[in-house]
């Protein structure tokens, strides 16, 4: 199965972030998994192709083309897509995966998270949504969304159309048993 991950492109993060998002890329390989990701080199993003590459696994790499600028993407991608926009480029990491892993990330990862969360809450895609929740960085998310159901925002069991994990093993049992 291809699992997009939505990640940081920071190259100035805590080395626990880089270390882990590697490791799970080696893990989808292994366990035969495909990676669709935003094709950039630094980062999380960057993290996760290399791991996946490092045990000769699929990378599908989709980005924009105002992105294709040296050192922005990654070079040794299987396959990559570049699009004319940010939205085509999204709608195309969504229609060539089958599973959404949410490492930590800045605004844009909230976005594509929210997006994928919010066509999954309106039953337009069925898919598992993990946040890798590395170091816990994604608790206050979870509380804010907890926050959300309880001042009546959002259904329960909206809640439960997302998962938080931290480790990776679970993580792809999660996604394989979904």
């Amino acid at each position: 199965m291809n699992i997009c991950i939505y990640g940081a492109a920071s190259a100035d993060l805590d080395q626990i972030y880089y270390d882990k998002t590697e490791q799970l890329g080696r893990l989808m390989a292994k366990r035969g998994h495909g990676l669709v990701f935003g094709g950039g080199e630094t980062g999380l993003m960057g993290a996760a192709a290399r791991g996946v590459a490092a045990e000769k696994g699929y990378i599908l790499g989709i980005a924009p083309k105002f992105f294709d600028k040296p050192g922005v993407l990654y070079q040794k991608c299987t396959d990559f897509i570049i699009t004319e926009t940010m939205r085509e480029r999204k709608h195309l990491l969504e229609e060539k995966s089958q599973a959404t892993i949410v490492a930590p990330g800045g605004i844009g990862t909230y976005e594509e998270f929210f997006e994928i969360f919010t066509l999954k809450s309106l039953n337009r895609l069925d898919r598992a949504i993990v946040f890798y929740n590395i170091n816990g960085y994604y608790d206050l998310m979870k509380k804010l969304l907890e926050h959300t159901v309880k001042e009546k925002f959002m259904a329960p069991e909206i809640m439960e159309m997302c998962r938080f994990m931290e480790n990776p093993e679970e993580i792809l049992d999660y996604i394989e048993n979904y």
